[in-house]
C-alpha cells in the first residue's frame, strides 16, 4: 500500500485528503478484484464507489489548485517530436515553410472527464449483469480437431 509513503508528504489539509483518497482507491480496488460477489458486497462496493467519487471531486477542487503541476520532460519531448512530424507533413502537402516547434512545460491539471474515472461507479452494476471477468474467456476455442 502506498499510504505510508505519502503520509506527511503534503501540508495537513492536503495530507489527510490524499491519504483518504489513497485508502478509498485501495478499498475499491480490493472489492473489484474479488472473484465472487454477493449482493451485500456489491452494496458495499456501491457505497465505496460513491465515497470515492466524492473524494475525487474534493481532491480536484481543494488539493489540485494548491499545487502547480506541469508536464514531465518526456511529455514535452514527445509533444515536440509530434509537432515536428506534423510540421514536416504539412510542409510536404502545402509546400510552405516549416514552422518552429514550441515546447515549454505546459501546466497539467487532473481531468475528471476521463472515461475510466466516469466508469468507476458502473462496476457494481456491470458485475451484477455480467458477473466477474474470470468466469468467461474471450479466447477462441477450437471445437473441431
Amino acid at each position: 500500500c502506498t499510504i505510508p509513503i505519502f503520509m506527511g508528504l503534503f501540508p495537513e489539509l492536503h495530507n489527510s485528503m490524499v491519504c483518504k483518497l489513497l485508502f478509498l482507491l485501495s478499498h475499491w480496488h480490493g472489492l473489484v478484484k474479488l472473484r465472487m460477489h454477493t449482493d451485500d458486497m456489491l452494496e458495499v462496493m456501491e457505497g465505496v464507489s460513491r465515497r470515492l467519487s466524492n473524494q475525487l471531486h474534493m481532491f480536484v477542487n481543494a488539493t489540485c489548485p494548491a499545487f502547480s503541476t506541469q508536464e514531465l520532460l518526456r511529455e514535452v519531448e514527445s509533444r515536440r517530436r509530434h509537432q515536428a512530424r506534423e510540421g514536416e507533413h504539412d510542409q510536404n502537402h502545402t509546400h510552405g515553410t516549416l514552422t518552429t516547434v514550441t515546447g515549454s512545460h505546459r501546466p497539467k491539471v487532473m481531468n475528471l472527464s476521463m472515461y475510466k474515472l466516469h466508469a468507476l461507479r458502473d462496476y457494481p452494476t456491470q458485475i451484477r449483469m455480467y458477473g466477474t471477468t474470470d468466469s468467461y474467456s474471450t479466447q477462441s476455442v477450437m471445437v473441431f480437431y
